[in-house]
């Protein structure tokens, strides 16, 4: 059965089980595996601040260019690039990011009519109008709405760094009917397909992706050497919501024989994960041999404290370096400008739940210890340091990031 939608006043868990929700810390927390090193493949001849500034240009291959593994059901090849301008002689770490679920279709109509029948307790009219705010591809005249858009202020500041950055699109296995641990792995199967076609163009120049960038703005063709200045073996993968559970999936020890010929993950991220917290078989997100950081906050109404705690036990044993950070006053939707209200995106909502009696202030459950709600861009410079301090440490082996990582700057 395909998911509800979530407004601000029916939050429910993304792919949780029905435990409680436990409370997150209060104040900054973090937990650190022992024994972190450099990285031992870490090139970054050329990945350094970009004085020359950023691009962006994006690909699509069509809504039905991939198919979910489990099922067969459709799913986009598109994603949007964040690199320096100058990408220099050398090559650049590859960072891939994926969001999680969410709305696939912008209908404002149909938004209208679901707000209508979930005031009204109407079950019908509100599995109708979401079925339009679900479908993929979406009815000819609607837009799809942009989930992978909605990191392009991480992706622009980490590109700044010296990283090649492409957040890709999810509205395929968004909208199918996979669920659990189906859905983690067909988000790893995704997150492998595109790295394999970046395998291919950085190796060869050739393949899916040659000559497939546009500009973002006014879909002209835009050429960019991307050929030998990406480097393959140098890799980090984001997931947020239940593409966190994704990308721990995808990174996990079982899976890295599926990593695409000459690619090579050497650090993961997962920001506000969504995992299948009744999973029987935890081999399937155990990481003990690549980085790994886990960020959540401690207003999140839609996925609880297990989240983090799930993380750690996909990491035990990991001595390559382990990271959690629970972040005081943020929420889910946030990290993803797309799905934040600033945006007046379809489907947008503040997730946080308000404290009666208190506020600016907000928790993640009823009972819960009230904390300052941060604004969009304060959470979301919260995630750039944290993100941007991990992927430099482990990609380009900056170690002047550990005390970000190890919470004392």
């Amino acid at each position: 059965m395909k998911r509800h939608h979530r407004t601000g006043a029916s939050a429910r868990p993304l792919g949780l089980s029905a435990a409680v929700l436990a409370a997150a810390a209060a104040a900054f927390t973090y937990t650190a595996a022992p024994g972190a090193a450099a990285p031992s493949g870490a090139t970054g001849q050329s990945a350094s601040p970009s004085s020359g500034g950023t691009r962006t240009v994006r690909y699509d291959l069509g809504a039905r260019a991939w198919h979910v593994p489990q099922t067969g059901e459709p799913g986009e090849l598109a994603g949007v690039v964040h690199y320096p301008a100058d990408l220099g002689t050398g090559r650049h770490p590859l960072i891939v990011m994926l969001h999680g679920l969410h709305d696939t279709c912008a209908d404002r109509k149909a938004e209208a009519e679901r707000a209508a029948a979930e005031r009204d307790g109407d079950d019908a009219a509100y599995e109708a109008a979401n079925a339009k705010l679900s479908a993929w591809p979406c009815a000819p005249g609607t837009p799809a709405l942009p989930s992978s858009r909605g990191y392009d202020y991480l992706g622009r500041e980490l590109a700044a760094r010296g990283f090649v950055v492409v957040s890709v699109g999810a509205n395929g296995i968004n909208a199918s009917s996979v669920t659990g641990d189906d859905n983690a792995a067909a988000r790893a199967d995704l997150i492998n397909r595109h790295l394999r076609m970046w395998q291919q163009l950085s190796s060869r120049g050739k393949g899916e992706l040659a000559g497939k960038f546009t500009d973002p703005a006014t879909g002209a063709a835009r050429h960019v050497g991307f050929a030998h200045h990406v480097d393959m073996g140098n890799v980090g993968v984001m997931g947020h919501s239940r593409a966190g559970a994704g990308a721990t999936w995808q990174a996990a020890d079982k899976h890295r024989g599926r990593w695409p010929k000459g690619v090579d993950v050497k650090a993961v991220a997962a920001v506000a994960p969504a995992y299948n917290v009744m999973t029987e078989d935890m081999t399937n997100y155990t990481i003990t041999r690549t980085p790994f950081v886990a960020l959540r906050g401690s207003c999140d109404g839609q996925v609880g404290g297990e989240a983090l705690s799930f993380a750690a036990d996909a990491a035990r044993g990991n001595r390559s370096g382990f990271h959690r950070f629970a972040i005081p006053g943020a929420n889910h939707n946030y990290f993803n400008t797309q799905w934040s209200p600033r945006s007046r995106q379809v489907g947008a909502f503040d997730d946080a739940m308000p404290v009666k009696g208190h506020p600016g202030q907000c928790t993640d459950r009823e009972g819960g210890a009230p904390t300052r709600q941060l604004t969009e861009p304060r959470q979301r410079r919260a995630a750039t340091t944290y993100l941007g301090a991990f992927f430099r440490r482990y990609l380009l082996g900056d170690t002047g990031q550990d005390q970000v990582l190890a919470g004392a700057r």
